[in-house]
């Protein structure tokens, strides 16, 4: 059998290296953004790909569409709106929804889509921008069986491996519980760091302890050396999404009344360290607040960082 068309909308940091990804292993690309830059960069970046004019367009030449968006809230507007995918699918068609999304919204699109015979598969991932780009991201899936399967073609040419959780809406419910460990990590890290730097030591040889002992994690190994001690602060990946999974995560349980004291307490410093670094700052910048809250940079070399 020949490959599906596909779809794609959202051609950001994430999504155009996935779409170029998919075109390069030999699919049919057609591609949408809100943003004609982002489309016009795909248009230039991919060979062949056609650039669509709405979303409805997309599903009317795709089989399978997939979605790298912000949040639930445009991935259900791109579905279900005027303009939306539901009006250009075809029965049988379906959607794969890759971003970091709110599973209540993510679970209500895919009630609307079945509605129309159209399957959802949700997928977020994990491995950041360099992931993306190299074809090695980390999926965490939610959905039929039947539908995952028909998926994993294109799970194979973006990624690396592919964890099924269960049905609709549990590889959102995954993501946003993998973030919100992430950010409690890196702040702790950080938070470790500057005690160290404000007592003499060195971040960056405190970098190479933890990455050989137990308070080792995906931060020190990727992070403090790479973006933190090198002073870029220049993970692509943005502090508000941050706060805004660590949001999702607690929301979930909260309608449980599940208690979250530490990652509660977690969000609330996130949120902090949020307007302290403004709009569309990186999640790098966390550290900034936290310098400035310690009065300490977290800079290489021994000796202790007090800020001017």
């Amino acid at each position: 059998m020949s490959d599906p068309s596909v779809g794609f909308i959202g051609l950001g940091v994430m999504g155009l290296p996935m779409a170029m990804n998919l075109s390069k292993a030999g699919y049919s690309v057609t591609v949408y953004d809100k943003d004609p830059g982002a489309a016009d960069r795909a248009a230039g970046a991919i060979a062949g790909v056609t650039v669509a004019r709405s979303p409805a367009d997309v599903a009317r030449l795709s089989e399978i569409v997939v979605t790298m968006l912000p949040s639930g809230i445009p991935v259900q507007e791109v579905a279900l709106g005027e303009e939306g995918l539901i009006h250009g699918f075809a029965e049988g068609a379906l959607l794969l929804d890759t971003s970091s999304s709110q599973p209540w919204l993510t679970l209500e699109t895919a009630k609307a889509l079945a509605a129309r015979g159209v399957a959802m598969v949700d997928a977020p991932v994990s491995g950041a921008e360099i992931g993306a780009q190299t074809g090695q991201l980390v999926f965490m899936v939610g959905g039929e069986t039947a539908a995952v399967e028909r998926v994993q073609p294109l799970f194979d040419v973006m990624g690396k491996q592919t964890f099924h959780l269960g049905g609709v809406g549990a590889g959102h419910t995954m993501k946003c519980i993998n973030n919100m460990v992430t950010a409690m990590t890196f702040m702790a890290t950080s938070e470790g760091l500057a005690l160290g730097k404000k007592l003499g030591l060195d971040p960056n040889v405190m970098t190479d302890v933890l990455n050989v002992s137990t308070g080792g994690s995906w931060i020190s190994q990727t992070q403090i050396r790479q973006r933190i001690t090198s002073r870029l602060f220049d993970d692509a990946f943005k502090l508000e999404l941050m706060v805004k999974d660590i949001g999702i995560a607690l929301g979930l349980a909260d309608d449980r009344s599940f208690p979250m004291p530490l990652c509660g307490t977690g969000l609330q410093l996130w949120r902090a360290a949020a307007r302290h670094a403004g709009e569309g700052a990186s999640i790098s910048d966390m550290v900034h607040w936290v310098e400035d809250m310690t009065g300490t940079a977290i800079t290489a070399g021994s000796g202790q960082g007090d800020l001017p």
